[in-house]
């Protein structure tokens, strides 16, 4: 895709190992917090994840990857293999996670001789070791043939900081990287609607896994790239479901992350599948976002298998849009993600919506505008002898804009009143393509906000 380039990035460590020795715990342990999703279940990480980490002054990205082991058919360990290997083939150091409990087996002597061919360094860590027993037993691991095993505790951090040692000793000093920034845009939608390849197009390689089995991603993934001269900061999530829909464990996980995804983006690309229409479903993600308060795209994705039929574009919009009157400023986009086409308009569309979250407007035009709609449609107050009067207001925020109404009783204005004065705001001010927050403050009184 034309216009998209990728941040220049820090040494890159990789963590590589089979299914379930402790990769994601170790990640965790080393870039803080809990970017990645960690469940004692085989394969939870299948896409490759990345945390910036900092140790003695050295500033480094680590990669956290899906589990090596034999393929097997029906399962996504081709595509999981291709991941590591992309990840290795970026990484400046490796660091090879096995399980102290189990000793060396056929699946790590196979990722053993895996790394040995890349000829870049490799550290053997042998996780899982908490106790005594375990710590002698990581000899064994000599067998591998990759250098000295090194007894580590992920989930304690036992051993942690001697690996942060070593890496800072092979690592040359580098240069403090500026913080990423940029408009972030998170890509949601429900379950195999294509957000993985619209990903994919975006950046212009396979960065994530792409597969016709719903569910495939789980994790929210960042990743900075310049659009024109926009930087932007994309974020793929895994798919989300109403939330009586969510079922218990990994997808749970997965949905919160979503939403997590959602309250820190400034735009969402609520990703849709028009081959299915736009479901129930579709409607409940765009009102994620809307809860969120970020833009919103509605991104009707794979186009070239419905261009065919009884539709046009504008028939498809129209019926869009009577599914989303509850907000019908929202834009809408038309792409085929897998062959390519209306990412760039996307892309362009969210970077304007990003400029309309920035737009301020005028105190005293403001209250001008507001007391004249009040005057042509005067509130009506739920009770007689109480009069709504307007004393002030003000937009005290963007990013999203936000308006604070100062009323004579907050508490007396009618919800429907309150959707008035927006639509006042988005006909004067524009706006379009972005949520914004209404604010109705009394004397003495709480907020009152829609």
């Amino acid at each position: 895709m034309s216009g998209v380039s990728a941040p220049a990035a820090l040494p890159i460590i990789a963590i590589v190992g089979r299914p379930n020795v402790g990769k994601s715990a170790l990640f965790n342990r080393i870039v803080g917090g809990r970017p990645a999703l960690v469940e004692d279940l085989p394969g939870t990480t299948r896409d490759r994840i990345y945390g910036d980490a900092e140790w003695r002054g050295r500033e480094f990205r680590v990669v956290d990857t899906g589990g090596l082991e034999p393929e097997v058919p029906g399962t996504y360990t081709p595509l999981i293999r291709s991941q590591v290997e992309l990840a290795l083939a970026e990484a400046a150091m490796i660091l090879f996670v096995v399980d102290a409990r189990d000793g060396p087996n056929a699946a790590d002597i196979e990722v053993a001789a895996l790394l040995r061919r890349t000829q870049k360094p490799v550290l053997l860590l042998a996780n899982k070791a908490e106790n005594r027993e375990r710590r002698e037993a990581v000899v064994q691991f000599y067998e591998l043939g990759i250098g000295e095993p090194i007894a580590v505790s992920a989930l304690h951090g036992d051993g942690v900081a001697d690996v942060l040692d070593m890496i800072a000793d092979t690592l040359p000093p580098s240069e403090t990287a500026a913080e990423e920034t940029g408009l972030r845009i998170a890509i949601v939608g429900r379950p195999n609607v294509g957000k993985s390849s619209f990903f994919n197009a975006v950046l212009g390689e396979e960065r994530v896994i792409v597969s016709d089995v719903p569910g495939t991603t789980r994790d929210a993934i960042d990743t900075a790239f310049t659009f024109g001269e926009e930087r932007l900061v994309l974020v793929d999530t895994a798919g989300l479901r109403r939330r009586g829909s969510i079922e218990p464990g990994v997808e749970k996980h997965s949905a919160l992350r979503a939403h997590r995804a959602l309250d820190r983006a400034q735009v969402a690309l609520c990703v849709i599948d028009l081959s299915q229409g736009f479901t129930a479903q579709d409607a409940h993600v765009v009102g994620f976002a809307l809860e969120a308060a970020t833009g919103v795209v509605v991104v009707a994705n794979k186009w070239d298998l419905v261009r065919d039929g009884d539709w046009t574009q504008e028939d498809w919009t129209r019926r869009i849009r009577w599914r989303l009157k509850f907000a019908p400023w929202i834009a809408i986009c038309f792409t085929s993600a897998k062959q390519g086409e209306g990412v760039d308009a996307v892309l362009g569309e969210a970077v304007r919506i990003g400029h309309e979250r920035q737009r301020r407007v005028d105190t005293g035009q403001l209250n001008q505008v507001i007391r004249r709609a009040m005057a042509e449609k005067p509130p009506t107050a739920p009770s007689k002898g109480k009069r709504i009067k307007l004393l002030y207001v003000t937009q005290p925020e963007v990013d999203p804009p936000t308006f604070v109404f100062f009323m004579n009783d907050a508490s007396l204005v009618h919800f429907s009143y309150r959707r008035y004065m927006e639509n006042v705001i988005r006909r004067q001010f524009g706006f379009q393509g972005t949520a914004i927050k209404l604010v109705f403050r009394g004397r003495g009184a709480d907020d009152a906000r829609a």
